[in-house]
């Protein structure tokens, strides 16, 4: 690499000389700098720095025997850095890089904290810690991994006796032969997973451990997770999820900054509390505001719920599609506009197919996808499906442009599109080179920027965190109303699912031979019914009004369960 006036080593920032003007920001043409004024006591809760004028981490969460520790936060704020030093893979500098601590500084540093004993036994070598990794998809690309079948995999980790328990609970019985190589990322996921479980160590990080699972999925593995922590063990995990961190977690560290800059660890809280002040933005016990803007659900009654939307956009009647070993019946339904239909099912079962039956990419063999209103106009079609390719030449904007032309320089798509799934800095970046969360945010907003009747979303918020989540469905819910569309929107999270819909499709059947999809109905109708086929259900939180997950069991559980009402509109119990 050359860098400027034959210089060898690239350009410093003497950071205590910076006054926070932010000349240099604005004289950077590629906006990779950005200048923040911190608090000068956060400088003695340094714990990492990756290099000079690098991402600087401040605190470390803290894990208990016993309990499983929720990380939440964007991404690019450290929640995975600091996984890697709890688990031993990094050791922490303390902000110093050119000369950094040797171990016993280090404990030093930490003395009198419930981390002291911690790093105190990694020293020792005393502490074995167990990492399921974030990305999983690299799996099968591991030599001496790829070509075995999971079965040999499982059973040589199995170091606890935990492997017959987990085989069924994570649904493994149909692909334990399958070698690794061919698996799907759901099933990557859950045998990466049952792989953590099944070897006996102290402490267990699961990084991002529901991605590519459905919701039956979801809660199969937040149960396997907490069973971990009945059995004695330390538990750390980083989820995207809110209702499944909810369910596994018995405290929760708020991880806030920005991306790629500085990262601060919250103190932590009860569960209930740190989620909902997440989701307000504030942080009482720190007097901090991390956002501008509180997060609230709908707490709907059930008049809200059950309103039905005047005016009727399309209407669609029964359809019959065959594949060679997998049949989806679709019942018809009525479409109005300025609604937001959720598609909630298992994996495998026809949701895809659906939405493509929908975009006449795919045709059925009985009945017809809709292709006019019902005032006879062509029906106008936006798609962004599940899979995006990345192989556009050009940068952003110009992959925007081609979508959506002129409509993205207006104000209304600027603001309602732009700014909130925050692609303002990344207008000018080569498209192939998005990573996959920001390729998912610019495909969103590709398929809201052109002038459609319908949009179709196959999971929008796969590869995003949890506030992106939140700003997608509020740029994909502001679109429709404002505009009065139309959007299908296949999601597999609950609290994503109660957040963006105002109706919905539900599916049933058995994953991989054969499904059945509802007509539009009420939410309250279709998560009852969706709930019901998982066996599980959910209450309101009465602060934020967002759905929490019932233990399975406890008095509610059993309550809701009995009366039939698996998933609760009121405004909080």
């Amino acid at each position: 690499m050359v860098f400027p006036d034959g210089q060898d080593k690239p350009p410093v920032i003497v950071e205590s000389l910076c006054s926070g003007e932010a000349i240099c920001v604005k004289k950077c043409p590629y906006h990779v700098i950005s200048i923040v004024n911190l608090p000068e006591e956060l400088e003695s809760d340094t714990s990492h720095r990756y290099s000079i004028n690098g991402f600087k981490l401040f605190r470390l969460p803290i894990p208990k025997q016993g309990q499983v520790l929720g990380l939440i936060g964007p991404n690019g704020v450290g929640k995975t850095t600091a996984v890697r030093i709890l688990a031993g893979e990094l050791q922490p500098n303390l902000g110093r890089v050119e000369n950094p601590p040797d171990w016993e500084e280090i404990i030093r540093a930490y003395r009198g904290s419930e981390l002291q004993p911690f790093f105190e036994r990694v020293m020792a070598g005393t502490v074995v810690p167990i990492l399921k990794p974030q990305n999983i998809t690299d799996l099968p690309k591991v030599k001496n991994i790829a070509d075995r079948p999971i079965s040999e995999l499982l059973e040589s980790s199995d170091s606890s006796g935990r492997l017959k328990d987990l085989k069924a609970d994570m649904s493994l019985n149909d692909i334990w032969d399958r070698p690794v190589k061919i698996l799907s990322g759901g099933e990557l996921q859950r045998v990466a997973v049952t792989a953590a479980i099944v070897r006996e160590g102290d402490i267990y990080f699961f990084d991002e451990p529901t991605a590519y699972l459905d919701v039956r999925e979801r809660l199969r593995i937040g149960r396997a997770i907490r069973h971990l922590a009945e059995l004695g063990k330390t538990v750390v995990v980083v989820e995207h999820d809110l209702s499944i961190l909810d369910y596994v977690s018995d405290n929760v560290c708020m991880f806030y900054g920005e991306p790629g800059v500085y990262g601060i660890i919250s103190h932590p809280h009860g569960t209930r509390v740190g989620v909902n002040q997440f989701l307000d933005g504030f942080i009482p016990d720190e007097n901090m505001r991390f956002r501008d803007t509180s997060i609230s659900f709908k707490g709907m009654s059930t008049e809200d719920l059950e309103f039905t939307f005047s005016e009727t956009l399309i209407e669609y009647g029964d359809m019959h599609k065959e594949f060679e070993n997998f049949t989806l019946d679709v019942k018809g339904g009525r479409v109005s506009k300025g609604q937001v239909i959720g598609i909630l099912g298992p994996n495998g079962i026809g949701k895809t197919t659906f939405v493509r039956m929908l975009a006449r990419e795919i045709e059925p063999e009985q009945g017809e996808a809709p292709k006019k209103t019902v005032t006879g106009l062509d029906l106008k079609i936006s798609y962004k499906p599940q899979y995006i390719p990345n192989d556009f030449e050009g940068n952003l904007r110009l992959y925007l442009r081609e979508a959506g032309g002129h409509n993205i320089d207006s104000a209304d798509f600027q603001t309602g599109v732009i700014k909130k799934l925050q692609l303002e800095h990344l207008m000018d970046h080569n498209f192939q080179e998005l990573s996959g969360g920001e390729l998912q945010r610019a495909a969103i907003a590709a398929c809201l920027a052109r002038d459609a009747d319908i949009y179709l979303l196959d999971e929008p918020s796969a590869f995003l965190d949890i506030e992106q989540r939140l700003a997608s469905s509020r740029a994909i819910r502001r679109h429709v109303r404002n505009n009065m569309k139309t959007a299908f929107v296949v999601e597999h999270s609950i609290l994503m699912a109660d957040y963006l819909s105002d109706s919905l499709v539900i599916f049933s059947g058995i994953p991989g031979k054969s499904g059945m999809a509802s007509p539009v109905t009420t939410l309250r109708i279709g998560m009852n019914s969706f709930l019901k086929q998982m066996g599980v259900t959910f209450r309101r939180d009465p602060q934020t009004g967002r759905p929490r997950v019932n233990k399975d069991g406890s008095q509610l559980d059993s309550q809701q369960k009995a009366s039939g009402d698996y998933y609760y509109v009121g405004k909080g119990r």
